[in-house]
């Protein structure tokens, strides 16, 4: 099944970033995230990279969000920190956009609305680290904006694998297709 003229869709990668992918994926993650890369590329379907930062001294974090008030004083996940990039594994060209988010949902904090509906994109392909996290934050906003989604069962990952079966078998199928890598590509030609 090839794109239907009227579906415009973008793959979102989302919190690839060295720092969180040496700490959470699984061997050979990063394999099936450049094949998804690859295939949108020769499809030209635009790809999206989001990215979490924070300013020097956390002025973006409160003390009440449970998911980031550990990080001031750690010196982690701080603009321009090398960590911080996209990892270096995978091969963002120059003209792709970089979404810079403070929370976990890839809307929060960040543009990408904005971005999204300003290139008339309608449909969303997500994959990223953690399943839990900006997968799942970003699959419920998203739905709710009226995205079309997919998630992209292989390219995701998260720290424990049952709450990734869950999501991606019970969870996610109410508001987006789950695929793997490898039957997005089919069911798209994008091969």
């Amino acid at each position: 099944m090839s794109q239907r003229q009227d579906d415009r869709s973008a793959l979102l990668l989302m919190d690839l970033q060295a720092d969180i992918v040496d700490n959470y994926a699984t061997p050979g993650f990063l394999t099936h995230i450049q094949e998804a890369i690859d295939a949108a590329r020769r499809a030209k379907l635009p790809l999206i990279w989001v990215v979490v930062s924070f300013r020097a001294g956390y002025p973006e974090v409160s003390s009440r969000n449970r998911s980031f008030s550990a990080l001031p004083g750690t010196g982690r996940l701080i603009e321009g920190d090398p960590k911080t990039q996209i990892h270096p594994a995978l091969r963002r060209e120059p003209d792709e956009v970089v979404i810079t988010k403070r929370r976990v949902g890839a809307f929060s904090g960040s543009d990408l609305d904005v971005v999204l509906r300003s290139a008339g994109i309608d449909s969303m392909v997500l994959a990223g680290i953690a399943t839990s996290g900006v997968v799942l934050s970003t699959v419920r906003l998203a739905a709710d904006l009226d995205y079309r989604l997919t998630v992209l069962k292989d390219g995701c990952c998260d720290p424990d694998p049952e709450v990734h079966r869950v999501l991606t078998e019970k969870v996610f199928p109410r508001q987006a297709a789950v695929l793997t890598i490898s039957e997005w590509i089919a069911s798209r030609a994008l091969s």
